[in-house]
């Protein structure tokens, strides 16, 4: 199927793409002129496929025109509809596991950031709670020198048994731990404090509660100068693709308020804490806390 909108502006195309009937389709083509994409750009399409569940593939210049070709996403194949048991919904075999964020420009620019602004080369013991199959550990060693990086200590903790034995196998360092344990019973494991404490995407899970989960680290998990970097998804990965927007509950569509819900309570605690806190991100918010006076050119 193509779609000619050479004679139309965003604004049309917009409206007249959602009268579109996909349902039986695995892709679409959309014709356009080259004034459009001089005008709006690549990016622009960019996020016309977020919006309407497609996936951009490569445009093809033609004498009339330019052909934009898109994969039509399938919206039921998503980790946030499994039926899998809690301990297996992010497990070897499920499609979570096959969701590589660091793949993600905007993810990993941010976090890069995040990593920096707390100081990741004087940070000495680090946790990550979630850390599935280790894609942040990885991105603090493609960071780091060798000899940084062996004289950290890293933790690693997640409930799915087959994604902590597949993190094991395939980021095995001496000074590397991965635990199999409920991040609700952290008390019991008697772990000692952490320079830093790192969360991406776990801490606002239906079983987990946040306020209390964040004050606990605060108060019992995090040493005297340590930082936290939380990660709050802003997107969903649909078909292997990664949406921009959150999930929410009862609505079929983005809805944000109880990511920034959950952000600002986080940045109130812990400026009070006397931490000095940072949003940043895009798919992915990034909520950044270091103690006030560590960097004192930065906290000026």
């Amino acid at each position: 199927m193509i779609l000619d909108y050479r004679d139309k502006n965003f604004t049309e195309i917009l409206l007249d793409f959602k009268t579109q009937d996909l349902s039986d389709l695995d892709s679409i083509k959309i014709k356009v002129d080259g004034k459009i994409i001089e005008e709006y750009g690549y990016k622009s399409w960019v996020d016309f496929a977020q919006i309407n569940y497609l996936k951009m593939l490569t445009p093809v210049k033609e004498n009339d025109g330019i052909i934009l070709d898109f994969k039509i996403l399938n919206q039921n194949s998503s980790f946030h509809n499994s039926n899998k048991n809690d301990e297996e919904k992010y497990g070897v075999d499920s499609e979570f596991f096959n969701v590589d964020k660091t793949t993600q420009v905007s993810f990993l620019h941010y976090y890069q950031d995040s990593l920096k602004f707390v100081d990741i080369d004087s940070k000495k013991r680090i946790l990550d709670l979630g850390i599935n199959k280790a894609d942040e550990f990885k991105v603090i060693k493609d960071m780091l020198d060798q000899k940084n990086f062996d004289e950290k200590e890293f933790i690693g903790i997640d409930y799915s048994n087959s994604a902590i034995e597949f993190a094991k196998e395939h980021f095995k360092y001496k000074n590397v731990n991965f635990l199999c344990e409920d991040i609700n019973k952290l008390d019991s494991l008697k772990i000692g404090k952490f320079d830093l404490i790192v969360s991406i995407g776990t801490l606002q899970s239906r079983n987990i509660n946040f306020k209390t989960t964040l004050s606990y680290l605060v108060q019992n998990m995090l040493s005297e100068n340590g930082s936290i970097i939380f990660g709050f998804p802003n997107s969903r990965w649909i078909d292997g693709e990664n949406i921009y927007g959150a999930v929410a509950p009862n609505y079929n569509f983005s809805e944000m308020s109880l990511v920034i819900k959950d952000i600002y309570y986080a940045k109130k605690y812990l400026q009070q804490k006397k931490f000095r806190v940072t949003i940043t991100g895009k798919d992915y918010l990034f909520l950044t806390a270091r103690k006030i006076g560590l960097n004192k050119v930065n906290d000026e």
